[in-house]
């Protein structure tokens, strides 16, 4: 996989989150109207963020720490049978995630939210076949000395920009929907316009644990 087409991937991947409405949108209109403020929308989205990209730098902590010890082949089947086991969990329990008991949170309550949320949906797990790439996470030379400073072809400072791209194109497309919502059409749109996307994103766990699998 190239830069341009792993960047790609990174922020089609953050714009999608950014219009599922399990991700945070929701809970960021929910608290404009709690409040009675467009401010409280546009608060919200922070530690929604924060949350986010805390799950997939965990991910890619922990692909870069495999990357050290483990040979590309055998991360890339264990990284296809992860995503495949819980693409098939989320068809068999699609809505297992955590609950909260209350809308009314703090912004540090909000962006622990945001977190477990994303890893209850996979959010960090799905970028790990973006990091690993068709090559490999890690490369060795003839001593067997394995290097780190390359994830997919990238850079790691490439990596992580590639990272922020996708926070960033979350942040975008949340924030747009949750502006359009909140002033325009209210939340009348989830009974009216309301598309149930667990399966499809279940299903992109399995193509995922198929591409990475075949190295694409």
């Amino acid at each position: 996989m190239t830069q341009q087409a792993a960047w790609l991937t990174l922020a089609g991947l953050g714009a999608y989150h950014g219009l599922n409405p399990a991700m945070g949108w929701l809970f960021a209109v929910s608290r404009g109207m709690q409040e009675r403020s467009r401010r409280a929308v546009w608060r919200s989205l922070l530690p929604i963020a924060v949350g986010h990209e805390a799950s997939i730098v965990l991910v890619a902590a922990v692909v870069l720490g495999l990357a050290a010890v483990v040979d590309p082949a055998a991360l890339r089947i264990g990284a296809a049978a992860v995503l495949l086991g819980f693409g098939v969990f989320r068809f068999v329990r699609p809505r297992a995630h955590f609950r909260w008991t209350s809308m009314r949170v703090t912004d540090r309550e909000l962006g622990l939210w945001s977190f477990l949320m994303s890893t209850a949906h996979g959010a960090g797990l799905m970028i790990a076949p973006v990091l690993i790439g068709g090559s490999g996470v890690a490369s060795a030379d003839a001593r067997g000395q394995t290097h780190l400073d390359t994830v997919a072809g990238l850079s790691v400072p490439a990596s992580a920009a590639g990272l922020a791209l996708h926070v960033g194109a979350m942040l975008l497309v949340m924030g747009a929907v949750a502006v359009l919502v909140y002033e325009r059409v209210g939340l009348q749109v989830l009974r009216r316009a309301w598309v149930n996307t667990d399966q499809l994103w279940a299903a992109a766990f399995v193509l995922a644990a198929a591409f990475t699998l075949l190295g694409l």
